[in-house]
């Protein structure tokens, strides 16, 4: 029965002791082949490529919520309170993004919700500057002198009318932010703070060939 991902056999915890690290073949439905503890790499790059897409989609939504909502805040109400949310923007820059990670994950502990939560909250400030940017543009405009007028408050006026309308340039840079962001999972998966592949003991496979032995 097919109960793996994409019309596989196998699922991820599937091993074998007798089809340890073999090429790709038609036998047995092992098309990429095996690893070194009998897993079926057909299986495991689906599903490595589904949580390569998750933690790309969620951080991207993550840094789109906070650097919108900064960016146009900063923009339309200005002066002081602009200078300062800048600067505290220019200051993370200056920061090294990546070493800010491996911290966060090294203090709160490693699990996939907080490579989310690391990742947004650090891949936001490029997309504060381009809301800031086009909120300086559109503050001025007719429509939103008008919804002053009428009594709007400040709040309503980012939500509804500066917001929508700096949505074109943020949705170009959400389509690049979510390759950014599977690159910085793989950086830290690779310095083993990221994601990890779920390893097997060799424990149980050698148990499993013992059992096999002996009947």
């Amino acid at each position: 029965s097919v109960v793996g991902p994409m019309m596989s056999p196998y699922r991820l915890e599937d091993l074998s002791w007798e089809a340890i690290s073999i090429a790709p073949t038609m036998d047995n439905s092992h098309w990429l082949g095996t690893d070194d503890t009998g897993r079926d790499m057909w299986v495991l790059t689906w599903m490595g490529a589904r949580v390569s897409l998750t933690i790309g989609i969620m951080t991207t939504i993550i840094a789109l919520l906070i650097g919108v909502a900064y960016g146009a805040t900063a923009g339309y109400v200005g002066g002081r309170t602009d200078n300062f949310m800048m600067r505290f923007v220019d200051v993370l820059y200056a920061l090294p993004l990546l070493f800010f990670i491996i911290i966060l994950v090294t203090v709160f502990g490693r699990n996939i919700y907080l490579v989310f939560v690391a990742i947004g909250c650090v891949e936001w400030l490029t997309m504060a500057r381009i809301v800031r940017g086009q909120t300086l543009s559109i503050k001025r405009k007719e429509y939103i002198e008008a919804a002053l007028a009428s009594g709007v408050k400040t709040g309503t006026v980012i939500r509804r009318h500066v917001i929508p309308n700096v949505i074109g340039p943020v949705i170009v840079y959400v389509t690049l932010l979510v390759p950014t962001n599977i690159l910085v999972e793989s950086y830290l998966s690779f310095l083993g703070l990221g994601v990890q592949e779920p390893l097997t003991s060799w424990g149980v496979l050698i148990s499993r060939g013992a059992n096999s032995l002996e009947t």
